[in-house]
C-alpha cells in the first residue's frame, strides 16, 4: 500500500512496488505464504497471477502459488483453468465461514481491492498485514473504499524492511487475531 492508501495505479499497476522489492521482501513474502494453503483473490488479479505464475521460473515461491488452493471471488468468470482454482460467485460468506471451520493453515487475500471491500462488512477478515510502501501515487485503487463505518483496528506489531517499507499487522476491532484470512 502507498503512503497515500492506495493498493495498485488506476489501472492496477504495481509500477511503485518494484523499485523497492528485494531479497529480503522476497524471503518474508515466502515465509508468510508457507503459513497459508489458500490463495484468495479477485477476477483482475486472478487473470494476472494466471497469466505470469504458471510460467514462472520454478521457484519455491512459485511452487506454493501454482500448487496451493486458489479461490477466485467473480460473477463474470465461469471458469477457472490455472491449476488448484476455483470460482466462488455465490454465497461467499457462507463458504468462507466454512472455510474457516476446516483443519489446515491460514488463507491469505492478495490483491484484490473488491474482495477486502465485500469481507469489510461481514467481519471475516482475521488480519490485517499491510505492506506500507514510502511513496504516493496520486490516485488508484484504495485498499479501504466507500466504508460506511468506521474501522477500528489494533496495531498487534510493526517490522521495518531494509528498503524502508513498513509491514504493520493489525487486527479487527478488539486485537483478538484468529487464525483464518489474512490480507
Amino acid at each position: 500500500m502507498t503512503l497515500d492508501g492506495y493498493m495498485a495505479g488506476c489501472k492496477g499497476e504495481l509500477d511503485w512496488h518494484f523499485p523497492f522489492w528485494t531479497d529480503e521482501m522476497a524471503a518474508y513474502a515466502s515465509r508468510q505464504l508457507r503459513a497459508m494453503d489458500t490463495i484468495l483473490v479477485g477476477r483482475l488479479t486472478y487473470e494476472k497471477m494466471a497469466a505470469y505464475w504458471p510460467f514462472a521460473a520454478r521457484t519455491d515461491f512459485s511452487e506454493m502459488m501454482n500448487n496451493y488452493e486458489k479461490i477466485v471471488f467473480s460473477t463474470s468468470l465461469k471458469k477457472a483453468a490455472w491449476q488448484h482454482s476455483r470460482v466462488m460467485a455465490k454465497n461467499i460468506g457462507e463458504e468462507i465461514a466454512r472455510l474457516k471451520q476446516t483443519p489446515g493453515r491460514d488463507m491469505i487475500i492478495y490483491g484484490s481491492a473488491s474482495i477486502v471491500q465485500a469481507f469489510l462488512p461481514m467481519n471475516i477478515i482475521d488480519e490485517f498485514q499491510v505492506w506500507l510502501h514510502p511513496v504516493a501515487i496520486g490516485q488508484g485503487i484504495p485498499l479501504f473504499k466507500n466504508s460506511s463505518e468506521l474501522l477500528k483496528l489494533k496495531l498487534l506489531k510493526t517490522k521495518t524492511l531494509c528498503s524502508g517499507v513498513l509491514l504493520l499487522y493489525y487486527a479487527p476491532g478488539d486485537g483478538l487475531a484468529q487464525p483464518g484470512i489474512v490480507l
